[in-house]
């Protein structure tokens, strides 16, 4: 079997390619860059592909413009922080307009055109920011799109939209990345691209916030730890 694979680099698109490289014996991956704040994550997509084995790896240029009014985007607008207990009741400014929708549309044809059986994507609706187009009903949706547009959708041959990772909290997300040995160490989640992760926005509070309540100790260096985050009370991750 054949997988395509999304890759953002950070910590649920890495343990989400792992499964499917424990499952099908083709990856193929796509990474998008879209005016990022920063090449951070994409270095770390690379990094991953490398280490599961890629048969091939496509970065895709988005023209940026059409993102303006995300501050993962826009220059002149910051990246709010919150607390982590306030994340996932609205949608943050880092939302991305369709960004789930235009991956999906790339990985789709990328799929059919490598007869690929699958697309693996690495969104979650249980500790995430609030983003529209993570959420179950958004994916059962874009099934009804592949199935019904696409060459092998109509013969029978529908390409699955894989989500194994849709109803888990970033504890058993991590919990499952430590099973399965995902490359957790070479992932990147935060928003911005320091030489050190920030550990203050969404991303890398709920990425701690999984490490924590999972009992290990966050590969990544931070600038900032919450007060609730004790490292001496975690065991280190065995690469």
């Amino acid at each position: 079997m054949r997988a395509v694979i999304l890759l953002s680099g950070g910590l649920d698109s890495c343990v989400s390619a792992t499964l499917a490289k424990d499952r099908c014996k083709d990856l193929f991956a796509l990474s998008f860059v879209y005016g990022q704040k920063h090449k951070k994550e994409m270095e770390s997509a690379r990094k991953i592909g490398r280490y599961l084995k890629v048969k091939e790896h496509k970065f895709i240029t988005i023209d940026p413009n059409l993102f303006s009014t995300s501050s993962l985007v826009n220059k002149d607008l910051s990246i709010e922080e919150r607390n982590v207990d306030e994340i996932g009741r609205g949608i943050p400014s880092t939302y991305v307009p369709a960004r789930n929708t235009i991956f999906l549309c790339y990985a789709l044809a990328f799929a059919e055109s490598r007869d690929a059986d699958f697309i693996y994507i690495g969104v979650n609706a249980l500790d995430y920011s609030g983003y529209p187009d993570c959420r179950p009903e958004y994916i059962k949706a874009f099934q009804k799109v592949a199935d019904l547009g696409t060459k092998r959708g109509v013969e029978g041959r529908r390409i699955r939209i894989e989500t194994p990772l849709i109803h888990m909290g970033k504890k058993e997300i991590v919990e499952l990345g430590v099973k399965i040995k995902a490359p957790l160490h070479l992932t990147w989640s935060c928003y911005r691209g320091g030489k050190k992760a920030c550990g203050r926005c969404d991303s890398c509070l709920l990425r701690l916030k999984g490490f924590w309540e999972a009992g290990y100790r966050d590969p990544l260096d931070y600038e900032h730890y919450p007060d609730w985050y004790d490292l001496e009370k975690l065991k280190p991750l065995d690469f």
